[in-house]
């Protein structure tokens, strides 16, 4: 059986098959709650905003003309969902908090790696924090959401090796607040 591609299920739900957007819904809730987790890191608050994106998505599919990727379109809405909430409350995104890290225990005393880790990642948190909104944005979809330079690209509509150049310079300043914060 060959798998429907999601540009096809959304022009489906364009012309009104909205079952489709189910489809759609089990293919990307999960990757789209991440994305918006990382840059809210508010639980509730991304289940929410998940819900809402793809009723946005089923209430006006016209948005979606057919000859750019679904998922590009996908982050597009989100992305301005994030800001649009931002706005509203008037803060910005991504306070990292990693206090709900699983706790491996031996006997009473947590592991000397467990430690060493979370203090690795209470140090990334802190470099995260220290970037500009619009690098932190950048490393979330490229690194923890794994996409392609030129997807994107076309999300923050400019060109892939714009987004190169960008990346890398997010990359840079990431490390230099992590060895700052370190020593």
């Amino acid at each position: 059986m060959e798998t429907i591609s999601d540009n096809a299920l959304m022009m489906k739900v364009k012309n009104g098959d909205i079952d489709k957007m189910g489809l759609l819904y089990e293919r990307y809730n999960r990757q789209l709650f991440r994305f918006i987790f990382n840059m809210t890191r508010q639980k509730e608050l991304s289940e929410d905003m998940v819900q809402n994106i793809f009723l946005r998505m089923l209430k006006y599919p016209d948005g979606f003309m057919g000859f750019g990727e679904f998922k590009t379109w996908m982050y597009h809405i989100a992305r301005n969902a994030v800001y649009d909430h931002f706005r509203k409350v008037k803060r910005t995104p991504a306070h990292y908090d990693l206090t709900n890290l699983e706790e491996h225990i031996e006997g009473d005393q947590k592991s000397d790696t467990l430690l060493e880790k979370e203090q690795e990642f209470k140090t990334l948190e802190t470099a995260m924090d220290k970037l500009s909104e619009e690098n932190r944005e950048l490393l979330i979809l490229c690194r923890f959401q794994e996409l392609k330079y030129h997807e994107i690209a076309k999300i923050l509509n400019t060109t892939e090796g714009a987004i190169k150049v960008r990346v890398h310079r997010a990359l840079n300043q990431l490390k230099t607040n992590y060895l700052r914060i370190e020593n």
